[in-house]
């Protein structure tokens, strides 16, 4: 199946000289986003996951069905004051500026097996920044997925010994 068919390039979004993806055709097709999602939970094959991490916005859409798929919690980590209960957060630069994340701190359990999951691998801060949380809460990361990289960013140089996989590359 030709995914990247459904990813169209947004330009100048969010800001000038940034060229988006946009997934929504993606989310709207269901042969495209059954593909995607059967291709990142193979990507997994007999590996047990306790917990599936989602990072704002667009992870929750794949994130909540890989945690359906391996019968797995799910985890939202989101922006700043965005979760009602006690967090942990961490700081991280994107391509266009800087931003924040926070987990619930109960959210993940010592040794617990957890899958990580955003839409895209860009410059790799915000993959870095979730993967910090995960650890200091005592998980230990299986994987980190991605709909897309854009491989020309590097951000794969900041996940170093982190397994990682994406559906598709630019």
């Amino acid at each position: 199946m030709n995914v990247e068919s459904y990813v169209r390039d947004i330009q100048d979004f969010p800001k000038k000289g940034i060229s988006f993806k946009d997934i929504t055709p993606l989310l709207n097709d269901a042969e495209a986003r059954a593909f995607c999602l059967t291709t990142l939970k193979n990507s997994l094959s007999n590996v047990k996951i306790d917990k599936v991490v989602g990072v704002e916005s667009r992870g929750f859409f794949f994130g909540i069905l890989l945690a359906q798929e391996f019968n797995a919690g799910f985890v939202p980590v989101r922006k700043p004051k965005k979760l009602p209960f006690d967090t942990l957060s961490a700081s991280y630069e994107l391509e266009y500026g800087y931003d924040t994340l926070e987990i619930h701190t109960d959210a993940i359990q010592k040794g617990d097996k957890v899958l990580i999951h955003d839409d895209v691998l860009a410059t790799g801060g915000t993959a870095k920044a979730v993967c910090e949380l995960v650890e200091q809460l005592g998980g230990e990361i299986v994987q980190v997925n991605f709909l897309m990289e854009l491989t020309f960013l590097n951000g794969k140089d900041k996940l170093e010994g982190k397994n990682i996989f994406s559906v598709l590359k630019y």
